[in-house]
């Protein structure tokens, strides 16, 4: 598996994307998003992936000034009203977490979350201790990620084994009581 394709398995997540309307307010470039309601200027997400749906078909872009996006060499400007969506940024050590496993325990506990009702963007907290350890002299260790899909939390341990073979073993815990394992030994 590629750079590629994971980033299309973690693109294709539920939740991968805020989604809401804009509006022209006051000068201001105003986002709100649908699902908390919230408003926030939306020069925050400049420099930053957009999708603008227009006849019912999302055109990706990058934000620019001014309620501009630029979509290859096409340059569009935003509408009042007008529907986007902003891809969520993964947690920084969860994202060099997952860039560390191997592909098949990359599945796997995507996988396994999946299963469970959790995406990859409901992560709320991670520890990666391996950003602490010589990646060439392997390392033992755990790390702690914290999810919540706003209808349960999900806790999961990662213990890893680095040193001869690579052995990853994920502990999930929901609120609810209900815990799953899998290992993973290449």
């Amino acid at each position: 598996m590629n750079r590629q394709q994971r980033l299309k398995l973690i693109e294709g997540q539920p939740r991968a994307y805020d989604m809401g309307t804009i509006e022209f307010i006051n000068q201001q470039w105003i986002f709100f998003d649908n699902e908390t309601d919230e408003a926030s200027l939306l020069e925050q997400y400049i420099h930053q992936e957009i999708d603008v749906l227009r006849n019912n078909i999302w055109t990706k872009g990058l934000l620019l000034d001014n309620g501009q996006v630029q979509c290859g060499n096409d340059l569009l400007n935003l509408l009042d009203r007008e529907t986007i969506r902003i891809r969520k940024q993964l947690i920084y050590s969860l994202e060099r977490l997952l860039d560390e496993l191997n592909d098949e325990a990359f599945c796997h506990f995507i996988q396994a979350l999946n299963s469970l009702q959790f995406s990859i963007h409901d992560c709320i907290y991670c520890y990666n201790h391996l950003t602490f350890l010589n990646p060439q002299k392997g390392g033992i260790g755990v790390n702690f990620i914290i999810f919540d899909n706003e209808e349960q939390i999900c806790s999961i341990q990662h213990h890893f084994d680095y040193s001869t073979h690579r052995n990853d073993r994920f502990e999930f815990t929901l609120s609810s009581g209900k815990r799953t394992v899998i290992e993973k030994i290449s």
